[in-house]
């Protein structure tokens, strides 16, 4: 019998921070034990900080130096993975930015290959497009974006078959609802993004079984006082949820605090990392479809000055959001743990009783490994 005993940090179980407690391991199972509780046996005193769950991340397109895009292979998800388990993400989605239906097929065979190989953290597939609305393309190629066809319904139920999770961005311009409730019949997560689509639009698409919307307030109208748009409805469906990017860069501050201030529930917020091949790497600069991507003061962009995608870990996306955003912690960490893992696969990956590898997030915001 092996038992560990960690302590000296507050111990988050997907739902509560417990102040005074400590976590237990013994033989692979966890428990959370009231302070005067601990058993005297191996322990490991942590400096503060908090323990959790493993980061929950639904849009990685990158990581390690490594676009998905340009490396769909098991080769370029176990350098992904690795990148993102060095910040602390124990489960993610590789994301795929629009591209050709070659390249889909491709990189649905890449991950169901690496999922079969045994390549940890990897939950499944984000496809992020290619059916968006060119009005709201950001940085993706405007020639390859396309509306949906019976053709790719068919692939796309096929692969939500056979991967443990399919997420699938979409604006309901290049969708219609019969499209969407197929899709979500066969399992696939469908989120609304890329949109200049309007509110009743929005919430047809969600009657129709679409669940998420992908980052909130980027690449779709904003709010307006007539025209709530995608935003309005995120924000007004409960039953919807929607990933934002918490660099302060994405999103100012002040939008993020009035987003949490006003998400109905059940559904709420999640943190997406949208993170590019410079996550965990000193990369500068990458090259995105043939187009050059810089890296400078936190930001990623085109040439022409457009944001693509995010020069973000997890850890600093909860740093923004508890430091400039004002959120309590125990709220940012559900953001990243508990809510985005019950969309992947029915809340098998957080709360009470989470057994798998907890992380430590210090009190400076560096993510470290507890091993067990």
């Amino acid at each position: 019998m092996t038992r560990i005993v960690y302590c000296g940090a507050q111990v988050f179980d997907g739902v509560t921070l417990h102040k005074d407690a400590v976590l237990v391991v013994e033989d692979g199972a966890v428990a959370i034990l009231p302070i005067q509780e601990a058993p005297s046996d191996t322990a490991v005193v942590l400096e503060g900080g908090v323990l959790t769950p493993g980061f929950v991340d639904l849009q990685a397109n990158g990581g390690g130096g490594v676009m998905f895009n340009d490396e769909t292979s098991v080769e370029g998800l176990r350098v992904i993975a690795a990148a993102h388990a060095s910040t602390g993400t124990r489960a993610f989605l590789p994301t795929l930015i629009t591209d050709t239906p070659d390249r889909t097929r491709a990189a649905i065979e890449a991950v169901a290959a690496a999922i079969a190989d045994g390549v940890p953290g990897i939950a499944g597939l984000h496809l992020e497009g290619p059916h968006l609305d060119v009005a709201q393309k950001g940085a993706h190629d405007a020639d390859l974006i396309r509306p949906m066809t019976d053709q790719d319904v068919a692939v796309l139920e096929d692969a939500a078959h056979r991967l443990p999770r399919l997420m699938l961005t979409v604006a309901p311009e290049s969708t219609r609802p019969a499209q969407i409730a197929r899709l979500a019949r066969a399992g696939v997560l469908i989120s609304l993004g890329h949109s200049n689509c309007s509110y009743d639009t929005a919430m047809v698409a969600f009657a129709a079984g679409a669940r998420c919307v992908t980052h909130l307030f980027n690449a779709m109208s904003p709010l307006r006082h007539r025209a709530p748009g995608l935003v309005g409805a995120a924000l007004d469906s409960g039953a919807a949820c929607a990933g934002i990017i918490a660099d302060g860069v994405h999103v100012h501050p002040a939008a993020m605090r009035a987003a949490v201030a006003a998400k109905r529930g059940p559904g709420g917020l999640f943190l997406v990392t949208d993170a590019m091949a410079t996550l965990s790497s000193e990369l500068q600069e990458f090259r995105l479809g043939g187009r050059r991507v810089l890296r400078a003061e936190g930001r990623l962009t085109l040439e022409d000055g457009t944001l693509a995608g995010a020069d973000l870990t997890m850890p600093q996306a909860i740093r923004v959001l508890t430091q400039e955003v004002g959120v309590p912690l125990v709220q940012a960490l559900s953001m990243a743990t508990t809510i985005p893992a019950r969309l992947l696969s029915g809340s098998t990956l957080a709360g009470p009783g989470f057994i798998a590898p907890f992380i430590h997030l210090s009190d400076s915001g560096e993510a470290s490994s507890t091993e067990f």
